[in-house]
């Protein structure tokens, strides 16, 4: 596999620093990415993976926490809560860790979706 180490995005990044960069804030600064990068298929990779990895997490962060206030099994909400906040983690972790290092490290489901999203 091809690392990607020292080749210039058009934004005047590396793009190993860009890639690991669209993970920095989830899916915000995946978005900033995608909009901004124009030539980069490895940062539009990484922007496309961020984006739809922690959006749909956000969102079912959410859907979890209101359960909060309907569900009577409050223990039960407490616990998915932290199990999501540490698949999250590890997550964001790894991802930023792999596109640092030049790899597209591609995630089941979402990365079949940002690799067909980045060579449009």
């Amino acid at each position: 596999m091809e690392k990607n180490l020292g080749k210039k995005t058009s934004m005047g990044l590396d793009e190993n620093v860009a890639g690991a960069l669209c993970y920095v804030l989830g899916f915000i600064t995946g978005i900033i990415f995608f909009v901004m990068e124009k030539d980069s298929k490895f940062v539009k990779f990484h922007a496309v993976q961020s984006i739809a990895t922690f959006l749909p997490l956000m969102i079912l962060g959410w859907i979890i926490s209101s359960l909060f206030w309907t569900f009577t099994m409050m223990w039960l909400v407490g616990i998915l809560s932290t199990l999501l906040f540490v698949i999250e983690l590890v997550l964001w972790i790894i991802l930023i860790l792999k596109a640092y290092q030049g790899e597209m490290y591609k995630l089941p489901i979402v990365g079949d979706i940002a690799e067909k999203q980045a060579q449009q």
